[in-house]
């Protein structure tokens, strides 16, 4: 039974899982979209919504709760600037996973992981252009 044991293994050893997701999202944060396999994907995705969430909170505690575990002081100043003003609005899910198909050489499970763009209603720089119809009028309803 797999009582109280969550994550993903990934055939890696703790300190080299851990190693692993800091040079993840790190990258990602960095360059706003990476592409790797769906589980590495997927244990990212919970590493990265925590990072933004301490930007949200924005205290020198978070801070430096991020700034131990991000690996490029440059990206830890991004984050708490723009990122923290970007994401202000959302409760959660920064992040999606767009699954690519199997990788040429082994045939792994290829996905792309980005944040999410800015919300229409905010103030930021983001890609504001292509926010999505809700209402039921639009729809033929």
């Amino acid at each position: 039974m797999r009582h109280l044991n969550k994550g993903r293994k990934l055939g890696r050893t703790h300190s080299h899982r851990k190693a692993l997701l800091r040079n993840l999202v790190t990258a990602l944060l960095k360059h706003e979209r990476i592409t790797t396999t769906v589980p590495k994907a997927k244990e990212l995705r919970g590493v990265a919504d925590r990072m933004i969430t301490y930007a949200k909170k924005g205290t020198l505690h978070h801070r430096r709760l991020a700034a131990a575990f991000i690996n490029d002081k440059t990206v830890v100043q991004t984050l708490f600037s723009e990122y923290a003003d970007r994401f202000k609005a959302r409760p959660g899910g920064y992040t999606r996973i767009a699954k690519l198909g199997p990788r040429k050489g082994d045939a792994a499970e290829m996905a792309i992981i980005e944040l999410m763009p800015a919300e229409a209603g905010s103030h930021s720089t983001g890609d504001t252009a292509s926010a999505p119809v809700t209402s039921k009028e639009s729809f033929g309803g």
